[in-house]
């Protein structure tokens, strides 16, 4: 007989991971907000979505909420005010969800603090909210390979908007970039993820430590 739903084995480097995020201090008023940025097509929104069960259904804001298409980028100021600031001051943030297809934004939802918020989308990581973040994690996988998959996840209707986004994200990345500043690098592998130390808690490491250390001691 197969175990039950409830039974079954979680998902070990999620699970580590949702343990270690529940013991961080809060970075944004009583949130601990953490980044998962990468490039798009990279796996962002099914890794938080895991990321989010694990943590009893941590809220998720997805920056295709506020990213808009005269906007792909440019919304930096937006989101520190209706979101950032009011969290910070332990207020229930706001936040106008975009419509890809009719490029109009909606009515405000409303997204109280809690104790862990998951910031996913291309830019979660830039500079201006890296201050905010109690952690940032960086989907690992190159571009060009990123890209293909959205490419062919978003179909032939969506090409003449993935040559724009493709030069848009170029730039953005050139002058902000995310991965050098990334806690963790979180691959994914046939069965599950593998989170790996970043380019952050690795600058501060030990050149002594080897491949066969425990790779959280470095965090």
């Amino acid at each position: 007989m197969l175990p039950s739903p409830s039974a079954q084995p979680r998902e070990p480097a999620i699970h580590d991971l949702s343990s270690r995020i529940r013991r961080l201090g809060p970075s944004c008023g009583p949130v601990r907000l953490v980044g998962v940025d990468g490039h798009a097509g990279s796996g962002k929104s099914t890794f938080a979505g895991r990321l989010s069960e694990a943590l009893d259904g941590a809220p998720v804001l997805r920056l295709d909420d506020v990213a808009s298409h005269e906007e792909l980028f440019d919304w930096t100021g937006r989101l520190l005010r209706h979101v950032i600031r009011p969290l910070g001051r332990g207020e229930t943030a706001h936040c106008s969800p975009y419509d890809w297809r009719t490029r109009r934004f909606g009515p405000p939802r409303p997204l109280p603090p809690a104790p862990v918020i998951l910031v996913e989308g291309v830019g979660a990581g830039r500079r201006a909210l890296r201050p905010y973040l109690a952690l940032l994690l960086w989907m690992d996988l190159p571009r060009e390979e990123s890209w293909a998959r959205g490419r062919a996840r978003d179909g032939e209707e969506q090409r003449e908007f993935w040559d724009g986004w493709v030069r848009a994200e170029q730039e953005h990345f050139a002058g902000d970039p995310t991965r050098p500043f990334a806690d963790l690098l979180v691959r994914q592998c046939e069965e599950g993820y593998e989170v790996l130390p970043g380019p952050a808690a690795t600058a501060a490491t030990s050149p002594r430590i080897t491949h066969g250390d425990d790779p959280w001691a470095m965090w």
